[in-house]
């Protein structure tokens, strides 16, 4: 079983769903998307998407006419195997496609980015063995393209599930993941700025973002991390 987050960004709030591995995920049409293929390798019971990528990846699957092969989707950040702000962390990146082709995986380049759905779909040159989307969201704290978005008190997001998580796998105790940005949370980072030199507002910006993504990634699960 999985407890699956999903953020509605038109309602701005948080659903959640306990779920088979065989189950679809919330808002994926049909089993064109089932919970074990959007977890791929993450060992976690939790995982979080948005319906955003959810009706991105109904587009493109429904374009493309037959089934993807999702090889990595959602991971939680102290898993590691990305970067230190990856969208997979926010349950919003796919990486497809490992088990075809190089012109299979040319023709779901070329369907993800004529859907518009996604707001990134990765260079081939930069996958050579593999097609990456995703459907990011919010402005990031540092500009840009990339990156995670400025969370504040009463931010509701995969994001603040993010921070969270990172916070708990580092023992600063942010309470139980529910992506929602309040006093418990800002507590978590307050103590944790004034640890690494920041100023000790509450607010994870550009700065507190790279020294809690810097930290918590890939260090593997811990003694105080939260399901």
């Amino acid at each position: 079983m999985a407890k699956v987050f999903v953020y509605d960004e038109a309602e701005n709030r948080l659903r959640s769903y306990n779920l088979s591995e065989s189950d679809p995920m919330p808002y994926s049409a049909g089993t064109t998307l089932r919970v074990r293929e959007f977890r791929g390798s993450s060992k976690s019971s939790v995982l979080w998407t948005t319906t955003r990528a959810m009706e991105a990846w109904n587009l493109t699957r429904r374009a493309y006419g037959k089934g993807i092969y999702v090889g990595y989707a959602f991971k939680r950040i102290w898993e590691g195997g990305h970067g230190t702000t990856s969208q997979h962390y926010a349950g919003v990146a796919f990486d497809v496609g490992q088990n075809t082709t190089s012109s299979a995986r040319q023709q779901i380049y070329n369907t993800a980015r004529a859907t518009g759905a996604w707001g990134y779909v990765e260079p081939l040159n930069l996958t050579p063995t593999w097609v990456h989307f995703d459907r990011r969201y919010g402005k990031p704290a540092c500009g840009g393209t990339s990156g995670y978005p400025t969370l504040r008190q009463g931010s509701i997001s995969t994001y603040v599930l993010i921070c969270q998580d990172a916070l708990n796998a580092l023992g600063y105790n942010a309470g139980s993941l529910d992506g929602k940005y309040g006093s418990n949370t800002i507590s978590a980072v307050k103590k944790f700025q004034r640890n690494f030199g920041l100023t000790a507002d509450g607010i994870c910006g550009c700065n507190t973002w790279k020294k809690l993504a810097g930290a918590a990634v890939g260090i593997g699960r811990t003694s105080t991390v939260r399901d």
